[in-house]
């Protein structure tokens, strides 16, 4: 296919018809000014507080390509630190975590303490009496919101605050939870996709591929006795105004909102019992009505431009990418617990994660077929120039199983892609704050 020309996106209010072209997923050149024109100019996932309790723990991993150590100095200040050697760009630490004072590079021995500083140079004298001894650059912007640790490439970016818009919101929700923290889980789930990127952002927040890809879990969740027409239907509210997509600024957004009714009932006792009192502990410390929404409100929600958190009772999942090239990305994925919950309710809760999310799980394997399918399907060319994201689009407020999350998604791409202001569509849902939340 030959390099796409604007318009990419064709956004027909008057028809209720928005469409993408098909050539954004498999052109190089779109790849690289996605990397100029967002990637490196957006804020990006890094890690979550928890994954380095301590001084001295460290994460290696990439964001949008770039390798970085993900760290706490000596005063357990979180640090983002490229990990390339300024001697001659070797990565400096090639374990993937643990706990070390000092990263030493194994091609020449450059040596570097945990906030980046130079601290050996072997045979220094061999350079000139003004040598300064380079240490680890860190990106241009880092920033954490509520435990979740943020990275921008640009300094011209907003602060992280502004960024996340009515998303934060959610955060606080999904954070307040636990009083003490959320803890990442041991373990990361990491596997690759032969898709484009844009594709799993699509199908993460898409309800409406959800009972004709994944047939195998409404199959389980009949036989635990759960009343699936009921669930349709929630699925499928458009009238009652806390389920459905939030609009959350930014191109971030959520579909799901209140009882969603997802996954199935805790089977131990104890653990239910510690969730419920939990729960009661939160309802007493936040008042009866925002209780409710941090104890019952959730759902798939994207933050612009790589970033996904879910929660219902599956669990709650940190899920990030990393365009490889046009049709192949990375994936990584971590499952996130309230630790009030206790020992045996978490163990439950990563038993339901892994079976739904996990690389055996009832959705992921299927998720991932369906986007390589789409993929596949691309290579018919000029036969089959675009895909239809119209989906709800003539509705006054969008269902869980309609597309408005998508086009929000796709209006902000093109509005950093091509500087065509990306307006607001009516549709997208308010979260109802009763008290200040910040």
């Amino acid at each position: 296919m030959s390099t796409p020309q604007a318009p990419f996106v064709i956004d027909d209010r008057d028809a209720s018809n928005f469409r993408v072209n098909r050539e954004v997923f498999v052109s190089n050149d779109i790849l690289a000014q996605e990397h100029a024109q967002i990637f490196e100019r957006c804020w990006l996932f890094v890690g979550h507080e928890s994954e380095i309790p301590a001084p001295f723990d460290f994460r290696t991993r990439k964001v949008a390509g770039r390798p970085v150590i993900f760290t706490r100095d000596k005063q357990g200040a979180v640090q983002v630190l490229y990990n390339s050697c300024p001697h001659r760009g070797a990565e400096v630490c090639r374990e993937g975590a643990g706990n070390r004072k000092i990263h030493t590079c194994f091609y020449h021995g450059w040596s570097f303490d945990s906030s980046g500083q130079c601290v050996l140079v072997p045979d220094q004298d061999s350079y000139g009496e003004d040598f300064g001894r380079p240490g680890l650059r860190s990106p241009a912007r880092v920033e954490s919101y509520r435990g979740f640790v943020f990275a921008s490439f640009s300094e011209e970016v907003e602060d992280l605050t502004t960024y996340l818009a009515e998303a934060r919101h959610w955060i606080d929700l999904l954070c307040d939870k636990s009083r003490d923290g959320l803890q990442v889980a041991q373990g990361t789930h990491e596997y690759s996709i032969r898709a484009n990127w844009k594709l799993l952002i699509e199908n993460s927040i898409d309800g409406y591929h959800a009972a004709t890809t994944h047939p195998t879990y409404f199959e389980m969740l009949i036989a635990s006795g759960v009343d699936l027409a009921k669930l349709m239907a929630t699925v499928k509210n458009t009238s009652g105004g806390d389920r459905g997509c939030f609009d959350l600024g930014n191109g971030h957004s959520l579909v799901g909102g209140a009882n969603l009714g997802m996954g199935i009932d805790l089977p131990n006792p104890e653990a239910a019992a510690q969730v419920a009192a939990n729960q009661d502990r939160v309802l007493q410390e936040h008042g009866a009505e925002r209780g409710d929404q941090v104890n019952n409100w959730g759902g798939n929600m994207f933050i612009f431009p790589s970033l996904l958190l879910i929660w219902t009772d599956f669990g709650i999942l940190i899920r990030t990418l990393q365009p490889v090239n046009p049709e192949y990305l990375e994936v990584t994925g971590w499952e996130l617990r309230v630790p009030e919950e206790g020992k045996e309710a978490g163990e439950l809760r990563g038993q339901s994660y892994l079976a739904f999310w996990g690389p055996g799980g009832l959705a992921t394997p299927d998720d991932v077929e369906a986007l390589e399918s789409c993929q596949r399907g691309f290579k018919t060319g000029s036969q089959s120039i675009w895909s239809d994201i119209s989906r709800g689009m003539a509705r006054d407020q969008a269902a869980m199983d309609d597309e408005l999350q998508m086009r929000l998604f796709w209006r902000k791409w093109n509005e950093l892609m091509t500087g065509e202001p990306a307006l607001p569509e009516p549709g997208g849902l308010t979260l109802p704050r009763p008290v200040d939340v910040g």
